[in-house]
């Protein structure tokens, strides 16, 4: 086998979801990994491991990369709104909400904490295709806007909503007939999706919502998909949302919002190739001008949700690695102490992540290994036949671009605690969320009378 290096550093500093480190990556003086000004190693023996390492700057880059382009490309008002789905916690809340964004939420939890970072109900929306009435009495009280999803929402609205109450502000979601997952794109009439109205049954849900006094229908959303690669999917988004707008303008509603969701992809091994920031705004600011133009539009305020291309490039997870098993003429695996419940994406989708030893990143590879996590599960395997430079237990592994949907679908599977995770910025960490303990797993953990062995 020829020798490589495992791990390059290549930077994008204008569109950060490019990267598959976060921007402020470095190698200090003996070649050892540093990002946010923090030696990777040292927080792995200060804060413990697995740790979850979050970079500020990254975040607040793109934050800046897609408020600077919305002013840029749309003539026309416009809000970001974070999808906190992506990794939910008061510091992320706090630190967008610094950068004048929006948050979108969907469940109680997530509009708590955006609610409790300090961010103003008026500029969080609601989303959930099965909302309680505890998410909707929280949303409403506190000026949220309610995304309806289908009519067991519009029913509930009725019910928590009094005759001379202030009406909700809500938009209506819809399926566009749109699907796009990194390189596949399908149109189609109907899709077979969970969220959102059919098409076919917007007027008619435009006539049940017309004059009535516990909602007032303010905008529309449509979402595509995740981990998009494609641009050109927007611009048919654009078109069919436009034509929604027109018609529910035409019935007297007031709809001045249009949120095209987000799902913008980024890097997470070299051959991905995601479109930067400022061209998928370009494209979703231009397609819905010309078509408010073509249509004799006035121009809506433009909503859009990202939250992947937001986070993940920022963040990392890092490991210590434990066991080795060597199969004659097979695979060699290594053992770190994490795994499929602090990620559960490669178990989940299959999804491909780029890693290195941090103190020796550049270091030329000599095997191909499988890292392997350290549950009671064969298919947790977090990166399979990646090259690396022989290790030893006791080594760090940095897995990157995990900031987005690593904590926030993580689990205490086999009774593993949950990391810890930290924010770094100008040689600085800051702990954001604590580790959990052992005991911690049995907070809420009951034994019933009768099975307490008498003595």
């Amino acid at each position: 086998m020829s020798k490589s290096r495992s791990f390059e550093i290549n930077q994008n500093l204008a569109s950060p979801n490019r990267n598959i480190t976060p921007i402020t990556t470095e190698l200090d003086h003996l070649g050892r990994l540093k990002v946010g000004g923090c030696l990777l190693s040292e927080l792995a023996e200060q804060y413990g491991t697995p740790l979850y390492v979050l970079d500020e700057t990254t975040i607040r880059r793109s934050c800046e990369a897609y408020r600077e382009s919305f002013r840029k490309f749309y003539p026309g008002e416009s809000l970001v709104l974070y999808a906190s789905k992506a990794n939910s916690s008061l510091c992320i809340s706090n630190l967008v909400a610094s950068e004048g964004f929006g948050i979108d939420v969907v469940s109680e939890g997530e509009l708590l904490t955006a609610l409790r970072s300090g961010i103003p109900g008026e500029k969080i929306v609601l989303h959930g295709n099965n909302k309680s009435i505890n998410e909707l009495e929280l949303a409403y009280k506190n000026k949220a806007t309610i995304i309806l999803d289908n009519q067991h929402d519009i029913d509930l609205l009725r019910k928590i909503i009094k005759e001379n109450d202030q009406p909700a502000k809500v938009m209506l979601r819809f399926t566009p007939g749109i699907e796009c997952h990194t390189h596949e794109y399908i149109r189609t009439g109907h899709l077979d999706s969970k969220f959102g109205f059919d098409p076919k049954e917007l007027i008619k849900v435009f006539n049940q919502l017309k004059d009535v006094s516990f909602a007032n229908v303010l905008g529309l959303h449509a979402h595509i998909g995740s981990q998009i690669f494609e641009l050109t999917p927007h611009i048919d988004l654009a078109d069919i949302m436009t034509d929604v707008l027109k018609k529910g303008r035409d019935i007297g509603f007031p709809i001045n919002d249009l949120n095209v969701g987000g799902g913008l992809g980024i890097k997470y091994v070299s051959s991905d190739d995601p479109p930067s920031i400022q061209d998928w705004v370009k494209t979703v600011a231009k397609s819905i001008s010309d078509a408010c133009s073509k249509k004799n539009l006035s121009l809506p305020r433009l909503l859009c949700e990202p939250g992947r291309s937001i986070i993940a490039s920022a963040g990392l997870t890092l490991y210590k690695i434990g066991s080795r098993k060597d199969i004659p003429n097979g695979k060699t695996y290594i053992s770190v102490d994490g795994g499929m419940s602090d990620n559960p994406r490669p178990i989940t989708y299959q999804s491909n992540y780029t890693a290195c030893l941090v103190d020796r990143p550049l270091a030329k590879s000599d095997e191909v290994v499988t890292i392997a996590g350290k549950h009671c599960e064969s298919g947790d395997i977090l990166l399979k036949n990646v090259h690396l430079p022989s290790s030893s237990s006791g080594d760090v592994l940095s897995v990157f671009a995990t900031g987005a949907y690593n904590l926030s679908m993580s689990s205490n599977y086999n009774r593993i605690p949950r990391p810890a995770s930290v924010i770094v910025a100008n040689g600085e960490s800051k702990m954001m969320q604590l580790r959990e303990l052992p005991e911690d797993l049995l907070r809420y953990d009951l034994l019933p009378d009768r099975f307490i062995a008498k003595g």
